[in-house]
């Protein structure tokens, strides 16, 4: 239950950031049998899968580190869905980006285009 809760202030941190920052939430913890996806955004013309990852540890490394190759594809797979779901999307370009919250501070990270579909 407390993990839920660190990772909803997590996610309404980084969707705070995001907004400030000039992208539009469309969706908030989208789900599917593939996986979810924290926050899609749009960002312009693009649309953009967010994956938001807090560690409040230093001794397991940095937040963005812990997106392995496997939750990159469950990410894929996920928007892939989503985008057959909202076809009014299909044209649009996309990417995925990651928002690491680190250490006590929260020091937030944002990798745009993390990784490539």
């Amino acid at each position: 239950m407390l993990r839920q809760i660190v990772g909803q202030k997590a996610e309404r941190k980084a969707e705070a950031f995001l907004k400030k920052r000039g992208l539009i939430r469309l969706e908030r913890n989208y789900n599917c049998r593939m996986g979810e996806i924290d926050l899609v955004m749009r960002d312009g013309e693009a649309i953009v899968f967010v994956e938001v990852r807090k560690r409040s540890l230093k001794g397991y490394g940095d937040a963005a580190d812990s997106i392995n190759t496997s939750k990159q594809r469950k990410l894929v797979l996920a928007a892939r869905h989503f985008l057959m779901n909202h076809s009014h999307y299909g044209e649009c370009p996309c990417r995925f980006d990651v928002v690491a919250i680190d250490g006590e501070t929260e020091t937030i990270k944002w990798i745009s285009n993390a990784f490539e579909a």
